[in-house]
């Protein structure tokens, strides 16, 4: 056998053995997706059956979330308004916090900043499941328990360390000489935070912004624990509701759920370029 005929060989077992890996990691990822919509197109009494595709599809349990015309939902779009003030609320602080932290430690150069970082850097040797009840104690004496401000001081503890490392990184890629330009022209520390630093650092905002977002989103843990009740509560909260009882309506949770997917889903394949850049250009150094 040839050397020409052996590498064309090789080459076609190595492509067939990707396709076969690819095809079965597609169908890995793909078919929880799938059961969850085939689930919220059936109708209560069909949602145990074994059929493995709806054998009367209906829509009806997205009437009934959107409607909120079950008892576990009556407050669905209320909760929704919780989860957007929460998520968005902590976007906010992330940028802001990350970026003044960055912009100190990065181009005002001022001493040991490095020290700050890693310190930051350090909380994430700890699972936030370990911290729940010492969170849990904190908010409570401070009487901030089943109050939104509890989940966001949270969320905002846990992205911050994050956010400073890739604004840092990102950071390091624009160059100084912009910074000193700016200044012989007369700017102060904050025309040049606003004017320079922050447009060139749009990339990495938005990938921040959206981490830190989906992170509060997609919260359950502390939300369960800092939202007992009331009006406060968050979706993923609510949600689990649905399984304390001795006889769960899959569908209802089932079409709740992708609609409260749905948000994330359109802000990530927004972003999703801007996403990438601002993650992956941190790590090259201009």
């Amino acid at each position: 056998m040839s050397l020409a005929r052996t590498a064309r060989l090789s080459r076609g077992v190595t492509h067939a053995t990707g396709a076969i890996v690819s095809i079965v990691l597609l169908i890995w990822t793909l078919l929880p997706i799938y059961n969850i919509i085939r689930v919220s197109m059936q109708a209560k009494e069909e949602v145990l059956s074994t059929s493995v595709v709806p054998l009367e599809p209906t829509l009806i349990a997205f009437q009934t979330v959107y409607n909120q015309s079950y008892w576990l939902l009556k407050s669905f779009w209320r909760q929704m308004g919780n989860s957007f003030y929460i998520g968005v609320t902590v976007a906010l602080l992330t940028l802001t916090i990350g970026t003044l932290t960055s912009f100190v430690i990065g181009r005002m150069r001022i001493r040991s900043g490095w020290m700050l970082t890693n310190a930051a850097l350090l909380t994430y040797t700890i699972p936030m499941s370990f911290l729940a009840i010492p969170f849990y104690s904190i908010m409570g004496k401070y009487g901030l328990t089943n109050n939104p401000i509890a989940v966001i001081a949270v969320e905002v503890t846990f992205a911050t360390p994050y956010a400073i490392f890739i604004f840092q990184q990102y950071g390091a890629s624009i160059p100084m000489e912009l910074d000193e330009a700016a200044r012989i022209d007369g700017a102060s520390p904050p025309q040049i935070f606003f004017r320079v630093y922050l447009p060139l650092m749009a990339p990495a905002l938005v990938a921040i912004g959206t981490y830190a977002l989906l992170l509060s989103w997609n919260e359950y843990l502390y939300a369960f624990l800092l939202l007992s009740g009331g009006n406060v509560v968050t979706v993923p909260v609510a949600l689990g509701k649905f399984l304390a009882g001795d006889e769960a309506p899959w569908n209802l949770l089932m079409a709740a759920a992708i609609i409260y997917a749905i948000p994330p889903l359109i802000i990530y394949y927004a972003f999703r370029r801007k996403m990438t850049g601002g993650l992956t250009m941190g790590g090259v150094k201009g």
